[in-house]
């Protein structure tokens, strides 16, 4: 998924993008109200974290300027406010949920999940599967052949990728965009690197191979 964090505080925005991006997420940064409305408006994100208190303009009436845009997107609220008339007035403001800081990154991440699921349960899926290689997004384990696979963090994240996009054929630069969030080309073999270790994972013991080099133009997953 891709989330949009909008969060002042700088050490705690690092420690949760940097969480989001190892259980494989895209996430996106603001560090205040009005250029986190800003890219809320501008792009298109699976859901939003925003925190309460906020310069420039605060996390309640940022929510509050999307919702009348008919924004839908879901929004989980994290605030040092935690009482209940605090909690109530996050919700009333079109937050779809609210997290009391401190907070644990297991719940905060299980949180954002059951957003997702919510936002449109028939669609959401939970579970991928190309020929007899099978990945569970929740539990975050890949087997082929009932024969389980343990993968980086990074290489999860490619793997789903080329799995939701099973049959086509992804670019560099799509790689590049969706799942190393680069907007510009490092001039670097990270990709084929990643590439090779997760062929080596999914193919090697296999006699069917799934994971294809299209020259010139990138790579295809295929049964």
């Amino acid at each position: 998924m891709r989330l949009l964090v909008v969060e002042d505080d700088q050490v705690a925005a690092n420690y949760l993008r940097k969480g989001l991006k190892e259980s494989g997420h895209v996430a996106d940064h603001a560090e205040d109200g009005e250029t986190g409305l800003e890219m809320a408006r501008s792009a298109d994100y699976d859901i939003l974290v925003v925190d309460r208190m906020l310069p420039r303009l605060d996390g309640l009436t940022l929510i509050e300027r999307l919702r009348a845009d008919g924004d839908r997107t879901p929004v989980l609220v994290l605030s040092a406010l935690g009482e209940v008339d605090d909690r109530i007035e996050g919700l009333k403001a079109g937050g779809d949920d609210y997290l009391t800081k401190p907070y644990a990154f297991a719940e905060l991440l299980a949180r954002i999940d059951a957003l997702a699921r919510r936002r449109d349960p028939e669609t959401v899926k939970t579970k991928l599967a190309v020929g007899d290689l099978e990945m569970d997004l929740l539990a975050r384990t890949v087997n082929r052949g009932g024969q389980s696979i343990l993968l980086q963090p990074r290489e999860f994240r490619l793997l789903e990728f080329l799995m939701k996009h099973a049959g086509q054929v992804v670019t560099r630069t799509m790689l590049l965009e969706k799942v190393w969030d680069y907007h510009f080309d490092p001039q670097t073999n990270v990709i084929d690197v990643h590439v090779s270790r997760l062929r080596s994972k999914i193919d090697k013991d296999f006699e069917k191979p799934l994971l294809h080099t299209v020259r010139g133009a990138g790579y295809r997953l295929e049964a």
